[in-house]
């Protein structure tokens, strides 16, 4: 944030140094934390002031705070990036937002996508590639502080600077998708992200008197990648839940949280001809505190298939039938999840020691077979 003007509530007593902690408000959709650095003057509605961006352990000092909010699904300011996409979620009082007959669970937010891709060059018309499915996700946003000196230096003039001996930024969370992937998709060697919808939301933590503002942002997507050459008509279910962020103590500095449990559905799935491709139905999450981000996830759960000579397979995944085999040649179908990220250098917000560069959370990397066969 650059210095800005502010007003306050109590003309006449504010002083430079003082600290302002807000909510979002006009002016400071995302929450606004300052030092004033210089008094302006009076004016009919107050104090108007003129401020510098400053770190939470100039507000919070030595006490700790700790925080778990989930987000309210109705408070995401949602932004459609295709026609077809619809946003439903539901509330205590039978309160209900989306098409009618979509169920999702209290607290949830669900996003539904069905689109049309670009199809392999060279492909029949029957073998018209689209995507459909569904994301649904509960999130919490999660926090803490703990005070504790953990910067601790003497200055020249005697003067003590301190931080928070501990720290965690992170968003966590329930996690359903639904998804299929028919046709022939164009798809390339390098995936290629579709995204369809983003979403924006600012749950405040109050300690105390004081506002913490978390912000998170959601990027739903989807990805493809492949050779271009295989026909697939496959459907997947997943259920899980994921934690992402970055946690600090005075040892060993800022360093990433990365978690994710997911089980797959049986999945019915057809692949012909040979080819690869790997499709993902996922979302990028960043979060930050009063508009600085500090945290950026991407959990990607995804469906990889490979087919070598010219097979035609169908099997219900996981339900004992035997597979129906229309050529010979050899196939597999994989689940699987990824997730990544980064710890970014605005952590600082926090009051601790400057990341120097951004620090990758890792890649948590998990994949499970289907499916396969041998003709």
């Amino acid at each position: 944030m650059s210095p800005t003007p502010a007003g306050t509530a109590t003309p006449g007593r504010t002083a430079v140094g003082d600290v302002i902690a807000s909510a979002p408000a006009p002016g400071a959709p995302d929450g606004l934390l300052a030092k004033v650095t210089k008094v302006i003057g009076e004016t009919a509605d107050g104090t108007e002031v003129q401020t510098a961006p400053t770190t939470l352990d100039t507000l919070l000092g030595d006490d700790d705070a700790k925080g778990t909010v989930p987000v309210d699904p109705a408070s995401f300011d949602v932004e459609r990036l295709l026609p077809d996409v619809k946003v439903s979620w539901a509330k205590t009082g039978d309160i209900h937002s989306g098409p009618e007959g979509t169920k999702v669970p209290l607290g949830s937010l669900r996003v539904d996508v069905a689109t049309k891709v670009a199809t392999a060059e060279g492909a029949p018309a029957s073998a018209g590639a689209s995507v459909s499915g569904f994301v649904q996700v509960k999130p919490e946003v999660d926090f803490s502080y703990g005070g504790g000196a953990s910067t601790a230096s003497t200055a020249s003039n005697g003067s003590t600077a301190s931080g928070p001996g501990a720290a965690y930024l992170g968003v966590s969370g329930d996690w359903t998708s639904q998804w299929a992937l028919k046709g022939r998709a164009g798809a390339t060697a390098k995936p290629v992200r579709l995204p369809f919808a983003k979403l924006h939301a600012d749950p405040v933590l109050q300690v105390g008197p004081i506002p913490v503002v978390v912000n998170l942002d959601l990027t739903c997507y989807f990805e493809i990648s492949g050779d271009g050459r295989v026909t697939v008509d496959v459907e997947q279910d997943l259920k899980g839940d994921f934690k992402a962020g970055g946690t600090f103590g005075t040892a060993a500095g800022w360093t990433p949280v990365n978690e994710s449990h997911m089980d797959s559905s049986p999945v019915r799935t057809s692949v012909t001809t040979a080819g690869s491709v790997k499709a993902a139905l996922g979302a990028q999450a960043t979060v930050g505190l009063y508009g600085a981000v500090g945290v950026t996830a991407d959990l990607a759960p995804y469906l990889r298939g490979e087919a070598a000579g010219t097979v035609t397979a169908t099997t219900p995944v996981g339900s004992g039938a035997k597979s129906d085999v229309a050529a010979s040649g050899s196939w597999a179908l994989y689940g699987g999840l990824d997730l990544s990220g980064t710890l970014q250098i605005q952590l600082a917000i926090f009051g601790t020691p400057v990341i120097q560069h951004a620090i990758p959370l890792g890649t948590l990397h998990r994949e499970w077979k289907l499916a396969d066969g041998k003709m």
